[in-house]
C-alpha cells in the first residue's frame, strides 16, 4: 500500500532514551572461554547485548539487524569465537510474551547479523554449536506458544545455516527445550521434549511424548529414554550432560507424582530421583533449568526463583545469592568455573569469584514495562510497572545536579504489575496496583503508603469462586475531572471519591462471565497460584472521557466493549460487530478532538491469532469501522496493543504493535512505519503529551519522540517542496547543562537545551542557511554548511534537525597570530518572539518562534531577563572591542620593524623611538593578556580574563561552584562591570595617548627615511 507521507519527510526525527537502567528479564547469556571478561546476554524484549569488562558495562549488538527484540538462546562456537548463533523466542512463556522470529547469525563477533530462517520455531529455549565444525549446529524449537503448529522439535544444519533439517519431531503440540551435547561424543545429544501451551485463562503443560531423547548419531536418530523416568504425561524438561564425566546426565522433569531432579551415570540408560525439593521443581513452566559444572562431576545448577548449586551431585543444594531472582540461564566457563554469568529477570550478572559478589544489574536499559503515565511536572515524569521489578518513575531529561544521571529514576507505588495511576496535575499522589487486585496509595510528599484495596481476598482461590475477578494487570485510573476520583476493575467497575478510602461497584459483570474459562490455571500436570496472570474473564481497559465526568468507556479481555454516559447508572454494550469472541480489548482510546469518538486496540495473540484489530467509532460505539485489519500498513501478523490519537492534529494516529510503531496521517486509513530509530521491542504503551511521543517497550525501557510538530505539519500537508522549513515549537529558558558525574557509564542521548528546528532539503544544497532574528529583524545567529561547531549546517537533502540554544552571538576572540574569531559561550535571549528563516536558494521560508521564561522559575520576570540580556550584551560587546584591540595593538608591533631597522643602520634615533613605541605597546597588551614570561608558570590575569570571568558568571549554565545564569544579575556583576569599566577605560586614554605620542614621533622619523607610517586604527 502507498504511504500517506514520504517517509523521507520525516526520517531524521529519533527516539530518546530515558531509562530506567534497572535490567529487565533475560533468558539467554553465552561467554568466551578464552576471553573471561567477554559475555552475551539475551533479552525477552531488548536483543543481544554484550560486555567485554564483565558485566561493568553492556552495549547493544543486535540493533539495525534482528526484527524481534525476544531472545531466548545464544552460543557462541568454541573453534571460532567470532561466529555466534541466536535464537529468537524465550522457552519460559509468559501470558505476555513476545514470540521470536528463527535464528540469526553472526561472523564477526557480533558486529553484524544475517537471517538464517526457522520464522515458526516460536521461541528457542537452546542452541548448540559443534565443538570443532562451527557450521553444525542444532536448535530447539518450543513452537507456537499459543497454538499448534508443526514446526517444532529439534532442526539441525550442517551448513552454517543456509538449509534445515527437522531430525527431531513428535507432533505439532510437543516442542523441544532443552540440549545438551556429550563432551566425548558431539553426536551424542540429549533433548527434553515438552508440551507447553499457553492461553489467556490458563497453561498447558504435559503429554505421554513428553521426556528425555537421546541420539548417538548426530541427529539421525532419536530414543526416548526410560529406566526410571516418570512415564505418562511429562511436561516441561531440563536436561543436562556433565563435561567432567560424560557418563553422568541430570534431567529436571516435570510430572506428577514423579517429578524432581533425576541423575543417570550411565549416559541415560538408567535414571534415579535425587531431590524432590520444591524450590529446585517449583513452577516449572518458568523455570525447569539445569546446568552441570564443566570441571567438577558433582557439582551441578537448577535455576528457578532462587540461583542453586550443589556440590553432592544433585542430592542437596544451597542457594547462590544473586542481585535478582527468578534465574533462567548460567554460561560457565571451562577454563576457570569461578567466573560465570547469570541471566534473570533483573538482567544478567557476572561474576568473576564463584559467586560471592556479582556485576550489577543497574546498568541495562532493558525494563519490560506495562504502562506509560504522565504527568504535569517541569520536566515532566514518566510512570510505569517493570515486570518482575517495581513500578518506577523517570524524568523526562535529566537535570544538571545529578551525580548518578543514568539512576534518576524512584519508585511509585504498587508492584510490578501496576499499573500507575495518578492525575498529572497532583503528581504528589501516586495509586500503584499489585496482582489481586491490591492498591497502594503512595503520598510523595511525606512518603507514606497506604493500602486501599477495594476488597482483600485470598489469591489462592480458582478465579470462579472469587469474589472479584482480578487481573494480573487489572486497570487503575484517576479521573481526569477529580484527582480525589478514582477506577479500580474486576469483572465489575469500581469507583472511589475519597482517593481509595471507599469504594462503590458502579456496573454489573461487564464480561461473558464464560465458568469454562475460570478453573484453577494450569493443565493437566503443574496448577500455578493463581495471583492474575491467568485470570480471565475481567475488564482490562477502562478510559474516563476526558469531556464528560459521565462517561467511561469499559473493554473486557474476553471480547466486550461497553459505555456508560450517566456516571455507571445504566451500560450499554456497544462491542464493535467484527470483534471475534474472546479478543482482548487492550487500550480504549478517547479522542481529545470530539467527545463520541474512540479508538479500541485489541489483540488475540494469546489465542494464536496475530492480526491486528483496531477500530474507530465517531458515534459512542453505535457504528465501528475497522482501521486496522493487516491490508492497510500494519503487517498481518503485528498484533496491536495500543493507538493514540495526537491531541493537536485529529486524525493523526500512532500505533504501538508487538514488532513496532506506527503512524497514520489519515485517520487510520493507511498506516506506515514510524519505528526510526527505535529498537526493535513490542510497544505496550504510548502518551502524547507536550508535543512528545513517550513509549513504554517491553524490554527497552521507556523513549520519547521529541517534538511531534514535523508530523502534525505533513499530516496536513505533505506537498513535496525543495525545502522546507518546520515550525519550530516554543522553547524554554532553563538551567541545563552537562551533568556532574560520580561514575563513568555509557549515558543516553539526552534532550538538547533550546529550541529544535527542523527543516528539510530536496537536494543538496551546499549554500543553504538557517538564520535566528530577532524582532527587529537584526540576525542573532546564523548556521551554515562553512560554520563551525554548533553553527555548522547539514546541507546534503534530507530531513535535518539543529538545536538553537536561545543564545545570540558570543564575543569575538583575538589569537596570538593575530587573526580574530568567534568564540565561546553566546548571551542568552530574553523571552518573547523570534523568527526562523531558511534559505535555500531562491526559495526563503521564515517560521515563527516563541521563547519563554524558565517554567522552573516562576517568580523570574520579563524586565529580569531583559535586564540579564542588556548587561551580558555590554560585556560581550566590551569584550569583542577589547579583543580588536588587542589584535591592532598586536599588529602594530609586529610592523615596528626593529630588528631590520638596527640591521639596515638607519640610525640609532628611529631605533629608539621604535623601541619606544614597542615597549608602549607591550604595556597596553600585557595590560589586557599579559604574555607568558620564561620561566615562570603562572600569568597574572589581565582585563580580558577578569571580563571573561564577569562573563561566563553571565552567560554561563552552572558547573562546579560557578553558579548559573538565569534571571536578572546581582548588584555584584554591575559593580563588577563598572569596575572593570573604569580599568577599560584607563588602558583606552593610555592607547590614545600612546596615538598621539610615541606613534607619531615613531612616524616622523619614519617619514624621514622614506619608510611608511603605521597606523592603530583602534585609538
Amino acid at each position: 500500500m502507498t504511504a500517506a507521507v514520504d517517509p523521507a519527510l520525516y526520517a531524521g526525527l529519533s527516539y530518546r532514551m530515558v531509562g530506567p537502567f534497572r535490567g529487565g528479564r533475560a533468558t539467554a547469556v553465552a561467554g568466551i572461554a578464552e576471553q573471561p571478561h567477554t559475555f552475551f546476554m539475551g533479552t525477552t524484549g531488548g536483543g543481544v547485548w554484550k560486555t567485554d569488562d564483565a558485566g561493568g558495562h553492556w552495549k547493544n549488538v543486535t540493533d539495525g539487524f534482528l526484527d524481534v527484540g525476544n531472545i531466548g538462546a545464544i552460543d557462541v562456537a568454541d573453534s571460532d569465537p567470532r561466529i555466534i548463533y541466536v535464537g529468537t523466542g524465550s522457552a519460559g512463556i509468559r501470558g505476555n510474551s513476545s514470540v521470536g522470529r528463527g535464528v540469526w547469525k553472526s561472523t564477526d563477533g557480533g558486529a553484524t547479523w544475517r537471517y538464517l530462517g526457522l520464522p515458526e520455531s516460536g521461541a528457542i529455549g537452546k542452541l548448540l554449536v559443534h565443538p570443532t565444525n562451527p557450521d553444525i549446529v542444532y536448535v530447539t524449537a518450543l513452537g507456537r506458544p499459543f497454538g499448534r503448529n508443526p514446526e517444532r522439535g529439534v532442526y539441525r544444519t550442517r551448513d552454517g545455516g543456509a538449509t534445515w533439517e527437522q531430525v527431531l519431531f513428535l507432533n505439532d503440540g510437543t516442542g523441544a527445550v532443552t540440549l545438551s551435547m556429550s563432551p566425548d561424543n558431539p553426536d551424542e545429544i540429549y533433548a527434553g521434549m515438552s508440551r507447553i501451551e499457553r492461553k489467556p485463562w490458563t497453561m498447558i503443560s504435559g503429554s505421554p511424548e513428553g521426556g528425555v531423547y537421546r541420539t548417538t548419531d548426530g541427529g539421525a536418530s532419536w530414543k526416548k529414554l526410560a529406566g526410571g523416568l516418570p512415564t505418562g504425561l511429562v511436561g516441561k524438561v531440563g536436561v543436562t550432560v556433565s563435561p567432567a564425566n560424560p557418563k553422568r546426565v541430570w534431567a529436571l522433569v516435570e510430572a506428577e507424582p514423579d517429578g524432581g531432579l533425576y541423575r543417570s551415570d550411565d549416559r541415560g540408560e538408567t535414571w534415579t530421583r535425587i531431590n524432590t525439593d520444591a524450590q529446585v521443581r517449583g513452577r516449572p513452566w518458568y523455570y525447569a533449568h539445569v546446568r552441570a559444572d564443566p570441571v567438577d562431576p558433582n557439582t551441578v545448577f537448577v535455576m528457578n526463583v532462587p540461583l542453586l548449586r550443589s556440590t553432592d551431585g544433585g542430592v542437596t543444594f544451597k542457594v547462590v545469592p544473586v542481585p535478582h531472582g527468578d534465574v533462567h540461564d548460567i554460561w560457565i566457563n571451562p577454563r576457570d568455573p569461578r567466573i560465570f554469568g547469570v541471566a534473570d529477570d533483573g538482567g544478567t550478572v557476572v561474576t568473576l569469584n564463584n559467586g560471592r559478589t556479582f556485576s550489577s544489574m543497574y546498568n541495562q536499559p532493558t525494563a519490560e514495562l506495562y504502562d506509560v503515565v504522565v504527568d504535569n511536572q517541569i520536566p515532566y515524569r514518566l510512570y510505569g510497572s517493570q515486570q518482575d521489578s517495581s513500578s518506577i518513575s523517570v524524568l523526562q531529561r535529566r537535570l544538571n545536579n545529578s551525580l548518578r544521571p543514568q539512576q534518576e529514576w524512584g519508585y511509585a507505588s504498587g508492584c510490578e504489575t501496576g499499573p500507575i495511576a495518578l492525575h498529572p496535575d497532583h503528581p504528589e499522589i501516586v495509586f500503584g496496583g499489585c496482582y489481586g487486585g491490591h492498591i497502594n496509595r503512595q503520598d510523595m510528599r511525606d512518603d507514606t503508603r497506604v493500602s486501599v484495596t477495594v476488597y482483600p481476598e485470598a489469591s489462592a482461590i480458582a478465579p470462579r469462586d472469587k469474589i472479584n475477578r482480578w487481573q494480573w494487570l487489572s486497570p487503575i485510573v484517576v479521573s481526569p475531572h477529580d484527582p480525589a476520583t478514582v477506577y479500580h476493575a474486576s469483572q465489575y467497575l469500581y469507583r472511589s471519591r475519597d482517593r481509595g478510602n471507599s469504594w462503590t461497584r458502579i456496573s454489573p459483570d461487564l464480561t461473558t462471565n464464560d465458568k469454562r474459562y475460570q478453573a484453577w490455571p494450569g493443565e493437566p500436570i503443574t496448577a500455578d497460584n493463581p495471583n492474575g496472570a491467568e485470570t480471565f474473564t475481567t475488564i482490562f481497559a477502562v478510559t474516563p472521557s476526558p469531556h464528560d465526568a459521565r462517561t467511561i468507556w469499559v473493554g473486557t479481555d474476553d471480547g466486550r466493549v461497553h459505555i456508560t454516559r450517566d456516571d455507571g447508572k445504566s451500560w450499554t454494550d456497544i462491542t464493535p460487530a467484527g470483534l471475534p469472541p474472546l479478543t482482548t480489548v487492550n487500550r480504549l482510546e478517547v479522542s481529545p478532538h470530539a467527545p463520541g469518538r474512540a479508538i479500541v486496540a485489541a489483540h488475540r495473540y494469546r489465542l494464536d491469532d496475530f492480526s491486528p484489530y483496531v477500530y474507530r467509532t465517531e458515534d459512542y460505539g453505535r457504528t465501528w469501522t475497522r482501521i486496522a485489519d493487516g491490508t492497510n500498513g500494519i503487517p498481518a501478523d503485528h498484533p496491536v496493543r495500543v493507538v493514540r490519537e495526537d491531541d493537536k492534529r485529529r486524525g493523526l494516529l500512532y500505533a504501538g504493535t508487538e514488532f513496532g510503531l506506527f503512524v497514520s496521517f489519515d485517520d487510520g486509513a493507511r498506516w506506515q512505519s514510524l519505528q526510526l530509530n527505535l529498537p526493535a521491542s513490542p510497544v505496550m504503551d504510548l502518551k502524547v503529551h507536550r508535543g512528545d511521543l513517550a513509549v513504554a517497550t517491553q524490554g527497552r525501557s521507556f523513549w520519547i519522540l521529541d517534538d511531534l510538530g514535523p508530523l502534525r505539519e505533513l499530516a496536513a500537508d505533505a506537498a513535496p517542496r525543495a525545502a522546507r522549513l518546520y515550525a519550530p515549537r516554543t522553547a524554554a529558558r532553563g538551567v541545563v547543562g552537562a551533568p556532574l558525574r560520580e561514575v563513568d557509564l555509557v549515558l543516553p542521548d539526552d534532550l538538547p537545551h533550546g529550541a529544535l528546528i527542523h527543516y528539510l532539503l530536496a537536494a543538496d544544497a551546499p549554500e543553504a542557511t538557517v538564520e535566528v532574528l530577532d524582532a527587529r529583524g537584526t540576525v542573532l545567529r546564523r548556521f551554515s554548511a562553512g560554520g563551525t561547531g554548533a553553527e555548522k549546517l547539514a546541507t546534503k537533502a534530507g530531513f535535518h534537525r539543529l538545536v538553537w540554544d536561545l543564545r545570540a552571538d558570543g564575543p569575538l576572540a583575538s589569537e596570538p597570530n593575530g587573526t580574530i574569531k568567534r568564540d565561546g559561550q553566546g548571551i542568552k535571549v530574553s523571552p518573547g518572539r523570534y523568527t526562523v528563516r531558511l534559505t535555500a536558494g531562491s526559495l526563503v521560508e521564515t517560521r515563527p518562534l516563541t521563547v519563554t521564561g524558565n517554567p522552573r522559575a516562576r517568580s523570574i520576570t520579563q524586565a529580569d531577563y531583559d535586564a540579564q540580556y542588556v548587561l551580558a550584551k555590554a560585556v560581550r560587546d566590551t569584550i569583542t572591542g577589547m579583543n580588536r584591540v588587542l589584535a591592532d595593538v598586536r599588529a602594530l608591533r609586529r610592523a615596528v620593524p626593529t630588528a631590520a631597522i638596527t640591521a639596515t643602520g638607519a640610525g640609532p634615533e628611529l631605533a629608539s623611538r621604535a623601541a619606544a613605541l614597542d615597549a608602549a605597546l607591550r604595556e597596553v597588551e600585557a595590560s589586557i593578556a599579559p604574555l607568558p614570561v620564561p620561566g615562570v608558570r603562572d600569568v597574572p590575569a589581565g582585563l580580558s580574563a577578569h571580563y571573561d570571568t564577569l562573563y561566563g558568571a553571565l552567560v554561563g549554565d552552572g558547573g562546579y561552584g560557578s553558579g548559573s545564569a538565569e534571571g536578572r544579575p546581582t548588584a555584584s556583576r554591575f559593580q563588577r562591570k563598572a569596575d572593570l569599566d573604569r580599568q577599560w577605560q584607563a588602558v583606552r586614554t593610555r592607547l590614545k595617548a600612546l596615538a598621539a605620542e610615541e606613534l607619531v614621533r615613531f612616524n616622523e622619523e619614519a617619514r624621514e627615511r622614506g619608510l611608511p607610517e603605521l597606523s592603530l586604527s583602534s585609538a
